[in-house]
């Protein structure tokens, strides 16, 4: 497989210039500066392309393996490689100071993130769960809970599993039926079974701590009934060190499509005398304290989307510049390479404008996610909380849809070659075809959107991040140079208000609105990832044409400028061709009958 190299530059041009550092300027981060910032991406990046990209290819052909005494092993090299993230304190990189992490802003984490997936999705599963677990606990463990387990996962030197999903219960979880029964010192023991369980068991860390959806015997039926459980691999003593085994237990390893080097277990609890485990938060609000580790987790599956769509434009880049074949279109030679032809650059710049603009509107969302949690005014707080609450369904189901897509494409510029295991080509559309799947689906993340985020509040958020695409387009119009591409933009963010009236006017019919929702929800979010992920774009055409004229970088910003126009000029109305989808209607849906198929 071909190296890796982080985007370390294109990074930089995200967070310096079209997001200007302002995380840097909220309370709490007074101590980080750009420069603190960028040795910090330079650092990442030597570890994600020298010690975790290297194992790549290698982990995904061995896979991992249980033992015979229930154990998983990873593969060769894992360990290793996760040991040195740990111990290099990556772990705590956006973990507050007071929690014992380094308190950095979630902008930084998630560029670093990006890096890792990229370098190896499968291995970077790893402390991604974990991140989710540690914001978990942050938010509602005790303190007694907070002391004894936190230190460790912020470490890294423990890692962290959400585990909700069971065999007769799929996506919905009000089917969950693990029972916790109390017990007179306050803890409790669990009994059932937890499927498709990432690194759920593993011989990388010491020790592992699950949070698990469980009921008690006397909970009711439905979601109100579901409580958060801890439940350590090893319990752990009153001094910190780790007791015996508790009784839960690695049942079998899935044997997947893709990241073969994540350990995705079924895990039993109670085969013996039960799990013993700990309530968090308050009792039947488990779905509820579960979603602050989901939205954690969803926001970082869009970035590890992005993460293998960049190892894929690096991939098919280096094969098509090195690849000869046919006669160049310009300069009449045979000997030419295929980045020659036309058709090639097509899928080269569609991948390279596609994955910069899912960089740049998952980082603004991480930018957002820093206001909502350290902005000093209340009320700047709840409305950027509130564009947090839009952007995140959109980022996980737009960016891993698209990462399937640009993956794909990869393969096809390799021709023939992208469908040998070999080239490493056909493993990055194997790893990415993950994401749309897990941490709810991107139809659950459709739903969401058009359904709960957009009804709740009559679509005011959205509509405040439409205002922020016209107010883009009419920059690029005034601009003269840009003025076709503000054309386009204006255009496309008409297209998404429009779409958002319908589907909020379809959804408060009282007798098929549920079913409109449902109808309209993934067109919708189509729309509106190609029309925020175009207003990023724009923005970049802004910043790169302003850097050109002081004559900083031109190469770079040239790139960039293509990649813009590309994205919002031949990109952008593929997706404004979903308004139409929307307009056209539910009768077909409606009227199909499956079982007459």
């Amino acid at each position: 497989m071909i190296s890796f190299a982080a985007p370390v530059r294109d990074l930089r041009f995200v967070l310096e210039e079209l997001l200007e550092h302002g995380s840097l300027a909220l309370p709490g981060f007074e101590e980080a500066s750009p420069d603190l910032v960028e040795a910090v991406l330079e650092e990442a990046a030597k570890l994600a392309g020298e010690v975790w990209a290297p194992l790549n290819a290698s982990g995904d052909r061995q896979g991992c393996t249980r033992r015979d005494d229930g154990g998983v092993s990873v593969p060769d090299g894992f360990a290793e490689a996760y040991q040195a993230y740990a111990e290099g304190g990556w772990n705590g990189i956006g973990v507050p100071e007071a929690l014992g992490g380094q308190g950095l802003p979630e902008v930084v984490a998630s560029s670093v993130q990006e890096m890792l997936h990229g370098a190896n999705m499968a291995l970077g599963l790893c402390p991604m769960l974990t991140a989710g677990a540690i914001e978990a606990l942050a938010h509602h463990g005790s303190e007694e809970q907070q002391a004894r387990y936190l230190p460790k996962l912020v470490e890294g030197t423990w890692t962290g599993t959400m585990n909700l999903t069971e065999p007769q219960a799929g996506s919905d979880l009000s089917k969950v039926r693990t029972r916790a029964v109390p017990q007179e010192d306050g803890s409790y023991r669990l009994f059932g079974q937890k499927i498709y369980i990432t690194w759920g068991e593993h011989d990388a860390a010491e020790n592992i701590i699950h949070l698990v959806l469980a009921r008690k015997p006397d909970a009711p039926e439905g979601n109100k009934g579901i409580s958060l459980f801890l439940v350590p691999k090893f319990l752990v003593n009153e001094d910190g060190s780790l007791g015996a085994r508790n009784d839960v237990t690695c049942a079998s390893i899935e044997h997947k499509l893709g990241i073969h080097g994540s350990p995705t277990c079924t895990l039993s609890f109670g085969e013996n005398d039960g799990a013993i485990g700990y309530l968090v938060g308050e009792e039947g609000r488990g779905l509820n304290h579960m979603f602050t580790m989901m939205n954690e987790a969803r926001h970082k599956v869009g970035i590890q989307g992005i993460g293998v769509a960049e190892r894929a434009c690096q991939h098919a880049l280096a094969y098509a510049l090195d690849r000869t074949q046919g006669r160049s279109p310009r300069s009449g030679r045979s000997d030419c390479t295929i980045s020659d032809h036309l058709d090639v650059r097509r899928m080269l710049l569609s991948m390279r404008a596609r994955t910069d603009a899912l960089r740049a509107l998952a980082l603004y969302c991480a930018a957002q996610l820093d206001l909502a949690r350290h902005a000093a005014d209340e009320t700047e707080r709840a409305a950027a909380q509130a564009r947090v609450d839009v952007l995140i369904p959109v980022v996980k189901s737009f960016s891993t849809d698209q990462a399937v897509e640009i993956a794909s494409l990869g393969v096809q510029v390799h021709g023939g070659m992208g469908f040998i295991e070999e080239t490493g080509a056909a493993q990055l559309l194997r790893d990415a075809r993950i994401a749309p799947i897990y941490e709810g689906t991107n139809g659950i993340q459709a739903l969401d959107l058009a359904g709960r985020k957009l009804q709740r509040d009559g679509g005011a958020a959205l509509g405040g991040l439409i205002d922020q695409v016209e107010a883009t387009a009419a920059a690029l119009e005034a601009s003269g140079e840009h003025a076709a591409l503000g054309e386009s933009l204006a255009g496309g963010a008409a297209d998404l208000r429009a779409a958002m009236a319908a589907v909020l006017e379809a959804g408060a019919d009282p007798e098929s609105g549920a079913d409109a929702v449902q109808a309209y929800a993934t067109p919708f979010l189509n729309l509106a990832g190609h029309v925020l992920c175009a207003w990023q774009m724009g923005q970049a055409t802004l910043k790169a044409s302003a850097a050109i004229a002081e004559g900083r970088d031109e190469p770079f910003y040239q790139a960039k400028r293509q990649s813009a126009d590309y994205a919002i000029r031949q990109w952008l109305p593929v997706g404004r061709a979903q308004r139409a989808v929307i307009e056209a209607g539910m009768a077909s849906l409606v009227d199909f009958d499956a079982a007459a198929q």
